[in-house]
C-alpha cells in the first residue's frame, strides 16, 4: 500500500472514533431532556384535545358559573393572577415578580398545611396503638 492511502486510512479511523465519542456524548447529554420533551408533547396533545372540545367546555363553565358563582369567581381571580404572573415571567422581569408571588407562595402553603393538618374540632381521635402481648 501507498503511504498516502495508510495516512488516509488512519484519518479516516480517527475522524471516526471522533464522531462516535460525539455521538456518546450528545446521547448522554439529551437523556435528561428527553422526560421534559414528553410533557411537552402530552401537554400539547391535551391542549389539542381541549380545542377540539370547546362547546362542550364552554357549555360546563357556564353551568358552573350558574351553579357556583363564588367559585367561579375565586378560580378567574386566581387565574388572572396566574396569567400575570406568566406575562411577567416570559418579559424577564423577574425582580417585579417577587413582590406578588411571595404573599401567594405564602397563602398556597398554608392551604397545603391546613389541608395535611388534621382539624382539632373534626371530632376524629389519633389512631390508637394495638397491644400485642
Amino acid at each position: 500500500m501507498d503511504s498516502r492511502q495508510i495516512d488516509l486510512a488512519l484519518r479516516k479511523q480517527k475522524l471516526q472514533m471522533r464522531a462516535d465519542a460525539q455521538r456518546a456524548d450528545i446521547t448522554r447529554r439529551l437523556a435528561g431532556i428527553d422526560g421534559a420533551l414528553d410533557r411537552v408533547d402530552s401537554l400539547r396533545d391535551n391542549l389539542a384535545w381541549a380545542k377540539d372540545k370547546i362547546p362542550l367546555l364552554s357549555v360546563a363553565l357556564l353551568v358552573v358559573l350558574a351553579a357556583r358563582p363564588k367559585l367561579t369567581l375565586r378560580l378567574a381571580k386566581r387565574a388572572w393572577v396566574g396569567w400575570l404572573l406568566v406575562r411577567q415571567v416570559r418579559g424577564g422581569r423577574l425582580s417585579a415578580l417577587l413582590p406578588t408571588a411571595i404573599p401567594l407562595l405564602r397563602g398556597l402553603l398554608a392551604l397545603i398545611k391546613r389541608r395535611i393538618e388534621p382539624s382539632a374540632g373534626s371530632g376524629s381521635a389519633a389512631p390508637r396503638r394495638r397491644r400485642t402481648g
